[in-house]
C-alpha cells in the first residue's frame, strides 16, 4: 500500500504537467525565464573565468596576481549589470529615437579599427578607448539590431512588398559585414550573418530571398576560408586531415577534448584542472566551456546548456505573445545572437564545428561582448516587463512582497511582548 501510494496517478500527472504549462503561459514567465538565466550564466562565467584563468593570469601580468583578468571581468560585470538595468528601463520609443546615432557610431569605430585597432589572435578588431580595449564589432550587433527593427516597423505596412523588406536592411547590413571582414574577424562576421538572415525572417521576407542570400554568403565564407591559410588549416584539422602540433590549428581543439575527457562523469573538482596550466590556449576565453566539463563533469556542461535552453524559450514565449514587429524582431536577433554564438561555441568545443574564434556568451572572459550582451538581454527585459498582464503582475507581486516584509517587524514585536509577559522557568520556586 505504501508503495502503491507513492505512485503518482496519471490524473495526478496531468495536472502537474498542466501547472507547468499555466505557469508558462503566465505573462511574467518570459521575464523571469531570461532574467533568472542570465543572472545565474554571468555568475558561472565569474567562477569559472576566475578558476580557468588563475595560472595564466599569474604567467602574464605584472602584477604577480592569479585574480587580474577575474577583476577585470568582474569590473565588465559590475558596468554590464546597471547598463542592462537601465536598458530594461528605457521605452521603446526612445531606442528607435537612438537607432541612427547608435548606427552612425558603431560604424564610425569600426573604420577606426582599420587605421588605429590592434590585432589579436590575428583579427585586427579591437581598438583603445580612454586606456580601455574595446570590441566596436560587439556593439555593432546591436546597433544594427535596433536600428533594422526601428526601420521595419515604421514601413510594417509596405513589408508585403520585397523591395521593402530588403532595401536599406540588407545594404547597410553589408557595408558593416565588409567592415567586419576587412579586420578579418570571419567568427563574428558570421553571426551577424546569422542575425541579418533572423531579421529578415521575422519581416516576413520570402524563402526564396533565404535562398539566394544563403548561397551567397556560403560562397563568400567559402572563398574568406580558401584564401587564409590558417582558416584553411582549421578546416582540414576539424574534418580529421591534420595532426596535433604546437602551432595552434589542431592543439586547441585536441587539448579542448583532452579537458572534457579527464572530466568524465562529475569532473575533477573546481579549480582543480590540469589543461589551464599552459595546455590549452583561451582557456578563460574560447574554451571555457572545456574548462567547465573538465572540473565540473557532465552536470555543470548540462547545466550551462539548460540555463541556454532557458534563455531560448524565455525569448521564443516573448516573440510569440508580442504584437509589436519592433520587439519581435530585436528579440530574434538577440536570441540568435546568444543562444546561436553558444551553440557555436559549444560544437567547436565538442569537435562538431571548426574553431572560429567566437567566445561563450556571458561566461567567456572578455569586457566589451559581456557588457553589449548584457544590455542586449536588458532591452529584451524591458520588453518582457511591458507585454500584456505582465506590469500588472509585477506591481501586485512587489506589493505582496513589501506587506509580507512588513509583518516581520509586528511579529517579532508581538512576540517580544509576549516573552517579557511570560513568568520565567523560576518564578513560581
Amino acid at each position: 500500500m505504501a508503495v502503491g501510494a507513492a505512485v503518482a496517478s496519471p490524473a495526478d500527472q496531468a495536472r502537474r504537467h498542466n501547472s507547468w504549462l499555466t505557469r508558462l503561459e503566465s505573462p511574467l514567465a518570459p521575464y523571469y525565464l531570461i532574467l533568472g538565466a542570465m543572472i545565474a550564466l554571468v555568475v558561472i562565467g565569474l567562477v569559472m573565468v576566475l578558476s580557468s584563468s588563475s595560472v595564466e593570469s599569474l604567467r602574464v601580468t605584472n602584477m604577480h596576481s592569479s585574480y587580474s583578468y577575474f577583476i577585470k571581468q568582474a569590473m565588465f560585470a559590475g558596468l554590464g549589470i546597471p547598463l542592462a538595468w537601465l536598458a530594461s528601463r528605457l521605452p521603446v520609443r526612445f531606442w528607435q529615437a537612438a537607432s541612427w546615432p547608435l548606427l552612425a557610431i558603431s560604424a564610425g569605430l569600426l573604420l577606426l579599427v582599420l587605421f588605429v585597432g590592434h590585432s589579436v589572435n590575428g583579427n585586427q578588431n579591437w581598438i583603445a578607448i580612454g586606456g580601455v580595449t574595446v570590441q566596436p564589432s560587439e556593439a555593432a550587433k546591436l546597433a544594427f539590431l535596433v536600428w533594422a527593427a526601428t526601420v521595419l516597423a515604421r514601413k510594417e505596412q509596405l513589408l508585403l512588398t520585397l523591395s521593402h523588406v530588403l532595401v536599406p536592411v540588407v545594404p547597410v547590413a553589408g557595408a558593416l559585414l565588409a567592415l567586419v571582414l576587412a579586420g578579418r574577424d570571419l567568427g563574428t562576421a558570421m553571426i551577424m550573418m546569422v542575425i541579418v538572415f533572423g531579421v529578415l525572417f521575422l519581416a516576413g521576407a520570402p524563402l526564396r530571398v533565404f535562398g539566394a542570400t544563403g548561397a551567397s554568403a556560403v560562397l563568400l565564407v567559402g572563398v574568406l576560408v580558401v584564401t587564409s591559410p590558417n582558416r584553411m588549416g582549421r578546416i582540414t584539422n576539424w574534418l580529421g586531415m591534420g595532426t596535433a602540433d604546437n602551432s595552434g590549428l589542431n592543439w586547441q581543439p585536441l587539448h579542448g577534448s583532452y579537458a572534457l575527457a579527464t572530466g568524465g562523469w562529475w569532473g575533477v573538482g573546481l579549480g582543480a584542472s590540469k589543461e589551464k596550466w599552459f595546455w590549452l590556449p583561451e582557456a578563460h576565453n574560447d574554451f571555457i566551456f572545456a574548462i567547465i566539463g573538465e572540473e565540473l563533469g557532465l552536470p555543470g556542461t548540462l547545466a550551462v546548456l539548460s540555463l541556454f535552453a532557458l534563455l531560448g524559450i524565455g525569448m521564443l514565449r516573448l516573440i510569440a505573445i508580442s504584437e509589436d514587429l519592433f520587439v519581435r524582431v530585436v528579440t530574434g536577433g538577440v536570441l540568435l545572437w546568444v543562444v546561436g554564438q553558444a551553440i557555436v561555441n559549444i560544437g567547436a568545443v565538442l569537435g562538431m564545428l571548426p574553431v572560429i574564434g567566437v567566445p561563450l556568451p556571458l561566461v567567456s572572459s572578455g569586457g566589451s561582448a559581456l557588457v553589449m550582451t548584457l544590455i542586449a538581454l536588458g532591452l529584451v527585459l524591458g520588453f518582457a516587463r511591458r507585454v500584456p498582464g505582465a506590469p500588472e503582475a509585477l506591481t501586485a507581486r512587489s506589493g505582496a512582497v513589501r506587506r509580507s516584509l512588513a509583518v516581520l517587524p509586528r511579529r517579532a514585536g508581538a512576540a517580544a511582548t509576549r516573552h517579557r509577559g511570560a513568568p520565567g522557568r523560576g518564578a513560581g520556586r
